[in-house]
């Protein structure tokens, strides 16, 4: 049955045109819109629907050169949502299989489902083409992609040991919000071991066309790799310095609202 009381637009509501944040709903009557609540419910479906997608390992590896498939020691899905400890290590026979793989490489990469396999699956590809453009300039020894599922970040340092990296970079789904189910997080360990707390490692989040694009979150993760080497740590004691500079910028810039 439709309702007698109209939508009222909300006076804000040009805002929304700059941000995908819930602002500016209208109202009908005292309530919200039916088609904005119709929206929030399709946005929390799909963070939902994110967290319990599983990534397919195998077809992402056969699209990276020499990619690697592993496993956590997290079985199934419902495992890794209740059992952080296993995403976190590798099951036995990835450990047995990462032994046979060339080793003292400068860079590891680790691509792990973490809480949205949907971010790997549509980021991994384009942000890694960005990353190795940079790289390819310099004198750079990279791994193979080696894809963990089941994973979460701290997966990456056992990864980066056994093949006894300098330096691993693990990219990840981050958890869903309702307006991101697919955002990409990148976090950079120097010298990674297993047991390592997450105050030594490097973190750029939100990398995806509708947040941090390919391009500029490569060019963050360069200048990061590139300071960790040449003072050879990473996390709290090295900040990016390139977010000053783009802070800089935006400050010289002149404020639309005065013009």
């Amino acid at each position: 049955m439709a309702s007698d009381t109209p939508d009222t637009d909300d006076p804000w509501q040009v805002l929304r045109r700059h941000t995908r944040a819930r602002i500016a709903q209208g109202r009908s009557g005292v309530s919200m819109p039916t088609s904005r609540q119709l929206a929030f419910q399709l946005a929390h479906a799909q963070a939902r629907d994110a967290v319990h997608l599983e990534l397919d390992a195998q077809a992402l590896a056969a699209r990276e050169p020499g990619g690697i498939a592993l496993h956590s020691a997290a079985a199934t899905r419902a495992i890794y949502l209740q059992r952080p400890d296993l995403g976190r290590r590798l099951d036995d026979a990835s450990r047995q299989r990462l032994g046979a793989c060339p080793q003292n490489t400068d860079l590891a990469l680790v691509a792990c489902d973490g809480l949205s396999a949907l971010a790997i699956e549509r980021h991994a590809g384009p942000f890694l083409a960005a990353l190795r453009e940079r790289l390819a300039l310099e004198a750079w020894t990279v791994s193979p992609l080696v894809i963990v599922q089941q994973g979460r970040v701290a997966a990456g340092d056992e990864v980066g040991e056994l093949l006894q990296a300098r330096a691993v970079l693990v990219l990840i789904g981050e958890r869903p919000g309702l307006s991101s189910p697919d955002s990409l997080g990148l976090y950079l360990t120097w010298a990674p071991r297993v047991g390592l707390l997450d105050d030594r490692r490097n973190c750029i989040s939100n990398v995806r066309p509708e947040g941090m694009p390919y391009a500029q979150a490569a060019y963050r993760l360069h200048y990061l790799l590139s300071q960790a080497f040449a003072r050879q740590l990473s996390g709290v004691g090295l900040k990016d310095e390139t977010v000053a500079e783009e802070g800089a910028a935006l400050a010289d810039a002149r404020n639309f609202l005065l013009e």
